[in-house]
Order: structure tokens, then C-alpha cells, then sequence
């Protein structure tokens, strides 16, 4: 009798442990949605500033390029917002503009925000989304991630040579990965398969 209380009171216990990660892991990925919805949200806010310095300095394809990855990242945080809802929580950001300076800075600093979520933020938080099993987090933060290293690129391209930025760009933004491009040659999103007529035109 007392064995198999014991018995009983371990498989409790163990099913408890269990049950507690399996709660842990979906905390976790809602933490990491919670902070790349803040994260996309900040960077919206942001780079529409940069734009309009951009034009004021007038650099016409840098403006572009910063209201492109604009969109891109107000696409990213509804994506965010959608699961975090789904988890639920409550999309929440907190937005902090930065000093606004010339547009060389600008693109710098928007270099250095997008290359540490293409490098280390999303990553981080693709393995963690793995580990917990959440596809529709991991879903999420792969578009994210795909988009970041397209405008990591750009932003380069652009403080590499930026009098050639002076000149009107257009490109053109998924509405559902938020990727980024200066012309659709595709007939559907390389990325999340969404057709290239639905792609939005920025200049």
C-alpha cells in the first residue's frame, strides 16, 4: 500500500514537472514575440523619421528604402501581434525614438539594428520557437529574420555610397513576410509564396 502510494505521488509529481515545461516553453517564445512586437514597432517609428530627414537631405532613394523597411516592419509586428493574441497576450510597445541625425548616421544605426536581429535576436528566438514546438511563433520570426538581412543589405548598399541614393527609388514589400525588393521578378514571394501582384509599391 505504501509502495504504491509512493508510486502515486511520484507520477504526480512527474506529470506536474511535465506540465510545468510545457508551460515554460510557450512563455518563453510569448516573451520573445512580446519583445519582437516592441522590437518591429520601435523600428516602424523609427525609420518613418529617418525617411523624412532623408528627404529633407535629399537623398529620394533613401527615403524610399526607409519607408519600404517601414512597411516591412509594421508587417512583421502584425504578424507578431497575431500570435502573441493567439498565446493569450496583448501586443504592447513601447516606442522610443532615438535622436534623429544626418542620414549617414541614420542608415548606420539602422546597419547596426538590423544586423543584430538578422545575427543574434531572431536566432535566438527561431531555436527557442523549435524547442517549444510553436510553428506559428516560428513561422513568424522566419519572415522576420529573411526581411532583416534583406534591409541589413540595403542599408549598406546605401551608406556605402549613399550620393547615388539621391536618386527616386521604388521597391516593392510582401504584405505578408514583409520582404523587400527593388523589382518583382517572381510570380509568388520566394519567401511565404504570397503572389507578386500583392506585393506594395514604396517610393
Amino acid at each position: 500500500m505504501i509502495r504504491s502510494c509512493i508510486l502515486a505521488v511520484t507520477v504526480l509529481v512527474l506529470v506536474a514537472f511535465a506540465g510545468g515545461n510545457a508551460l515554460a516553453a510557450p512563455s518563453k517564445t510569448l516573451d520573445n514575440l512580446m519583445a519582437a512586437y516592441n522590437g518591429e514597432s520601435n523600428a516602424k517609428a523609427k525609420y518613418v523619421e529617418f525617411a523624412k530627414k532623408a528627404d529633407q537631405e535629399g537623398f529620394a532613394g533613401a527615403a524610399a528604402l526607409f519607408r519600404a523597411a517601414a512597411k516591412a516592419e509594421e508587417t512583421h509586428a502584425t504578424r507578431h501581434g497575431e500570435v502573441i493574441q493567439k498565446l493569450g497576450g496583448t501586443p504592447k510597445a513601447e516606442i522610443k525614438l532615438p535622436e534623429i541625425k544626418t542620414t549617414a548616421d541614420n542608415l548606420k544605426a539602422a546597419l547596426e539594428g538590423e544586423t543584430y536581429e538578422r545575427d543574434k535576436m531572431y536566432p535566438e528566438f527561431i531555436a527557442e520557437a523549435k524547442a517549444s514546438g510553436n510553428k506559428e511563433a516560428l513561422r513568424a520570426f522566419n519572415f522576420a529574420v529573411s526581411a532583416e538581412a534583406e534591409h541589413a543589405k540595403f542599408y549598406s548598399e546605401a551608406g556605402a555610397n549613399l550620393q547615388a541614393w539621391k536618386a527616386a527609388k521604388a521597391f516593392f514589400v510582401c504584405p505578408v513576410c514583409g520582404k523587400t525588393v527593388l523589382a518583382v521578378g517572381f510570380e509568388k514571394c520566394p519567401v511565404c509564396f504570397t503572389p507578386g501582384e500583392k506585393f506594395v509599391k514604396i517610393a
